[in-house]
């Protein structure tokens, strides 16, 4: 076993790990964050994806002591203290950038990541830096939308109006 301490969602934890353990199965079993959601444990689908020090990581490709002094910001502690949503989080519901909700967490925490790299991306650069981020139910079109809906919203711009379903 090997100690590590990791924040999490803004909490400290401090565990024993087995140093074969993925991150994902850290953050579900051990500390109840079923939101990240484990897809394809190979690293190929992007449901598992967290910020770890701020940067999107497929959390099943990372083993829990690689982020041993790390801070790592989960789906559940993305909204608010107050609940209120992450404007990402309210973008994809606006634009209704989701269908079964599988590939959500992690869309939206690589969403995220793009946005705080480039706060104004075309549709090639959302495409991009959402490469990796599978969803079989969307098309991606509505999710392209509420990426561009959550830069705007995030750079102080009027949000447009929902999307009609």
């Amino acid at each position: 076993m090997t100690r590590i301490g990791i924040t999490v969602d803004g909490v400290r934890y401090d565990d024993d790990v087995e140093p074969r353990t993925l991150l994902v199965h850290h953050l579900r079993e051990r500390l109840g964050k079923v939101g990240t959601v484990v897809g394809c444990d190979t690293s190929n689908c992007g449901a598992c994806t967290v910020l770890m020090a701020g940067q999107a990581v497929k959390s099943c490709a990372v083993l829990a002591v690689q982020a041993d002094g790390l801070e790592i910001t989960t789906i559940e502690g993305l909204a608010g203290p107050d609940g209120t949503l992450h404007p990402v989080q309210q973008a994809f519901h606006q634009q209704h950038a989701l269908q079964c909700g599988f590939c959500t967490p992690g869309m939206i925490l690589a969403a995220v990541d793009l946005l705080a790299e480039n706060p104004d991306p075309s549709d090639a650069e959302i495409r991009e830096g959402l490469e990796g981020n599978l969803c079989r139910c969307t098309g991606y079109q509505n999710i392209v939308r509420a990426v561009h809906e959550a830069a705007a919203a995030v750079r102080g711009e009027p949000v447009r109006e929902e999307v009609p379903a």
